[in-house]
């Protein structure tokens, strides 16, 4: 089982600047040189783009938070040269990034958005707005961006001018689509109900022991261990709101300081169901490319490509739903496309609410060379697979760990695949592959060997378009009525073909471009 304590890395580089002349940086976690040139002592007028591309904005804005921003001068790569605006650590009151030709803004290190508010508190306090078309790339590769409980990151960007969070070697131009790690990532913390408490005794109705014998309503909380202040997620609301991420891209991200120790793209820890996300890409994250801690999350419209380990990780007690979902592993990383559990041989009070993830109109294609399985379920927790399409290289489908974990109802309906004949399901500790695919044929329409016919790698053919869909609005009303399974129906759906980027994974014939490169607007 994973915990978060060792997923999140906290920590701290700034780049000091002085004298006249141009100095070379390297940070740890990523390649090459950047050169850096101190802002001359007068602002310039805007220069007029050239030949060579994007040239860079006379200055920095001013924002409302603590210390503003730090002009760090320039950085060049294949698009063109940009001036820096470095982020102070904290966002200590409601500020706006503005989208400014030829600006990027840099995290220097970890970047918090408000201070912790505490399990019950109600409202936002700190609210960080994104304009579309921003670029944010991580400094060095302990650099991240944290929202904390009871603030808000609003990165609303547009289908033609996307959000993107990225690396500095992406700006560089040093990137490929082997390329990961070279940042940390972002992560969105609530006030949502989450298992695994760190303190307290527990009832089966979790609630919490007031120490006289009575119990009251729980206030269950997970930290992050290992960073320099305590810092905390979870809380009793799960309609809590961390805000809002749609039309967003965060690349080359899980920077990693020791073996177990990483950031995903991005990281949730006790997010309510008042928190929109839709529209969201993940590429090549060293880690997951979505890790779930908890709460009631709901997401839209989200495409995994070349996670290193699970496209899709979610723990202690998420109760999560997802619709229309693309995963894509490379050939040379990746383990499960989904890894689903709860505490691990912990079925007590102190481990409620289980973990639920429920997953509709999904496309997920399997590459990885070293992956052992695309669905492994474990810990006692919940997975619900509807309208699915699973295209594999000949890997075991479905694998459920524990009787517990068989016990809690695995659910498949319109679910179909290209599973290893010899081995299309798994079981263990107490469960036989037998009962999985036991488990895998309840459902309706199902089938683990049929032939898959998708164009572009994700767009329905003939016989995914045979099979009748399941009514999703039965499991969830945070689900759409659908007339077909796959994340996209067939050549004139467009859901994923314009705020995305292409790759050598996985081509959307976007119009932003590729993911080795920054857009230009």
């Amino acid at each position: 089982m994973k915990h978060f304590h060792r997923t999140l890395i906290l920590g701290c580089s700034l780049v000091a600047l002085a004298g006249c002349g141009a100095d070379e940086i390297v940070s740890p976690g990523t390649g090459g040189n950047i050169i850096i040139n101190n802002p001359t002592p007068t602002p310039t007028p805007t220069p007029t783009p050239g030949p060579t591309g994007v040239t860079p904005a006379a200055g920095c804005p001013t924002i409302n938070a603590t210390g503003g921003l730090t002009d760090g001068g320039t950085i060049s790569g294949p698009t063109g040269t940009y001036r820096i605006c470095e982020l102070p650590a904290l966002i200590d009151v409601d500020t706006t990034l503005p989208y400014i030709r030829g600006l990027l803004y840099a995290l220097p290190g970890r970047v918090d958005i408000g201070a912790d508010r505490g399990p019950t508190s109600t409202g936002s306090t700190v609210e960080l707005t994104i304009e579309p078309g921003v670029i944010v790339y991580g400094a060095t590769g302990r650099s991240y961006l944290v929202a904390n409980r009871g603030n808000q990151l609003l990165a609303a960007g547009t289908v033609a001018r996307p959000i993107v969070f990225t690396s500095r070697d992406n700006v560089l131009g040093l990137a490929n689509d082997a390329s990961t790690g070279q940042w940390g990532g972002v992560v969105l913390l609530g006030r949502a109900p989450v298992s695994d408490c760190r303190t307290g005794v527990f009832n089966n109705n979790g609630q919490k022991s007031d120490g006289s014998g009575a119990f009251v309503q729980a206030e269950c909380e997970q930290e992050l261990e290992g960073a320099a202040t305590t810092t905390l997620f979870g809380g009793t609301n799960s309609a809590d709101n961390s805000g809002r991420l749609e039309n967003v891209q965060i690349r080359y991200s899980g920077f990693s300081l020791a073996p177990g120790r990483e950031l995903q793209s991005l990281t949730t820890g006790g997010v309510g169901s008042g928190t929109v996300i839709t529209n969201f890409q993940s590429f090549n994250s060293s880690d997951d490319g979505l890790e779930v801690f908890g709460g009631s999350v709901n997401m839209r419209n989200v495409a995994v490509i070349g996670a290193d380990d699970d496209s899709l990780d979610v723990d202690t007690g998420a109760q999560a739903n997802f619709q229309y979902v693309i995963a894509a592993q490379r050939t040379a990383g990746g383990d499960n496309i989904i890894e689903l559990d709860s505490p691990d041989g912990d079925y007590s009070s102190l481990a409620l609410p289980r973990t639920v993830l429920q997953v509709a109109n999904f496309t997920f294609v399997e590459r990885s060379t070293a992956n052992a399985t695309i669905a492994r379920y474990r810990g006692g927790a919940k997975g619900v697979l509807a309208n699915g399409v699973i295209d594999t290289d000949a890997e075991t489908g479905v694998r459920i760990d524990e009787a517990a974990t068989l016990a809690a109802g695995p659910v498949f309906q319109s679910v179909i695949g290209d599973f290893d004949p010899a081995a299309p399901f798994a079981g263990s500790t107490g469960v036989t592959a037998a009962q999985v695919q036991t488990a895998f044929n309840a459902g309706s329409n199902n089938n683990a060997a049929v032939v898959i016919t998708l164009t572009m790698g994700i767009i329905n053919g003939a016989n995914e378009t045979a099979v009748p869909a399941f009514d999703v609005t039965t499991l969830s009303s945070f689900f759409q009525t659908v007339s077909y399974i796959g994340a996209v129906r067939n050549n004139s759906d467009t859901r994923f073909a314009t705020w995305t980027c292409n790759s050598g994974t996985l081509d959307f014939a976007s119009t932003n471009g590729a993911c080795t490169s920054l857009p230009v607007y």
